[in-house]
């Protein structure tokens, strides 16, 4: 649906105020967020993929800041995003731990290209290993402990306590290329033997019970300390040379800590996230609402760049060429003292204006995601 009247005039408010269109950029979360997911199929909404096109057509950089791993995105989104992009696609991955390109190689094949990584510390594995062992001690075995190795080949391996769980989890987890039971000293020399980027330990225990446990809670998400999604925006970004306070990020959960850090925050279908950047959010529905309310950006982009080209310039709501009599006074556009105007002419995306026979004429028609064609 149509963006809000309210929306609209937010979204305006970031684009004025701001320099998006010189050093701003988009940062956005997968799923929930620029994904849709139905039965366990993820897609790319038609209304994002025609806002992206446009977004990349104006040079801007799109990162996509995600808690998933590279052969999980690589496997599951690559294909279709990488034809919207052209171009090897800058990530934020692993809560912030792990930042590259998804690319392809000579061969065609998708691969990882690391920009930089922040690998757990051995102080930073102590903090899981020392749950896990409290909970083993007090015989709660129901957990699974799923790291992700610095080296993005090895994709995800999940440990178990419980050996005859391994095949159930195996079923249930078929991204995992591993699963596997041990005792908990080998899973800690395993852990320390290699650099790690996360570690995720997800219980199946009741809440009242993980009471009794400090800072325990059903999922956990273990980083090297000080890293998450906002530290990892704020270093790709000052690696691909745009600026956070002039983009646009959006997200859907508590974990998208790097819409604090953005000129303009979307909160997408979650109306209780908590997250301002520098403007009040916007909150939208879902995916499609945001490819839709991107598109708008994208249209005030297009207009910028092509009224610049011709040596104009946009001010707030006027436009104007400076050290001329070039205005806006109601419905009329207008060179004074020349007696060329443009009656009753209206805005458009893609829109030039023309001077033919003393008459400046003005062309184009608007455009949204409506009329796009597939």
């Amino acid at each position: 649906m149509p963006l809000s009247e309210a929306q609209h005039r937010q979204l305006q408010r970031f684009f004025h105020d701001s320099r998006f269109e010189e050093r701003g950029g988009v940062i956005t979360d997968l799923d929930g967020t620029a994904i849709h997911e139905y039965e366990g199929r993820y897609s790319i909404p038609r209304s994002v993929e025609v806002a992206l096109i446009k977004i990349y057509e104006m040079g801007r950089p799109v990162v996509i800041n995600t808690l998933r791993f590279p052969l999980s995105v690589i496997r599951t989104f690559a294909k279709d995003w990488y034809k919207i992009s052209n171009a090897p696609i800058p990530t934020v991955l692993l809560n912030g731990s792990l930042l590259g390109y998804v690319a392809t190689d000579a061969a065609g094949n998708f691969e990882y290209r690391e920009i930089e990584a922040f690998p757990l510390r051995p102080e930073d594995i102590q903090q899981p290993l020392q749950t896990v062992g409290d909970l083993l001690r007090d015989k709660v075995s129901d957990l699974l402990v799923f790291y992700y190795p610095r080296d993005w080949r090895q994709g995800e391996i999940i440990w178990t306590p419980l050996e005859d769980k391994i095949p159930e989890v195996q079923q249930k987890y078929r991204s995992a290329a591993k699963v596997y039971s041990s005792t908990p000293e080998k899973l800690k020399k395993d852990l320390l033997d290699q650099e790690i980027c996360l570690v995720f330990l997800l219980l199946n225990v009741p809440e009242d019970k993980l009471m009794a446990y400090q800072h325990t809670k059903q999922s956990n998400f273990f980083t090297r300390g000080g890293v998450d999604k906002k530290s990892g925006a704020e270093l790709i970004a000052r690696h691909l040379g745009f600026d956070l306070t002039h983009s646009v990020g959006a997200g859907d959960s508590e974990m998208d800590r790097f819409l604090s850090a953005v000129g303009q925050a979307i909160h997408v279908g979650n109306p209780f996230l908590s997250f301002e950047g520098v403007l009040p959010p916007i909150k939208v529905n879902n995916s499609s609402e945001l490819g839709e309310l991107l598109f708008e950006l994208a249209a005030m982009q297009r207009s910028v760049v092509k009224v610049e080209s011709s040596g104009l310039k946009v001010e707030g709501p006027e436009l104007k060429v400076e050290g001329s009599g070039l205005k806006v006074e109601g419905s009329e556009l207008k060179v004074e003292g020349s007696g060329l105007k443009v009656e009753g002419s209206e805005k458009a995306v893609g829109s030039e204006l023309k001077v033919q026979d003393q008459q400046i004429h003005a062309t184009g028609t608007p455009q949204s995601p409506h009329n796009v064609q597939p």
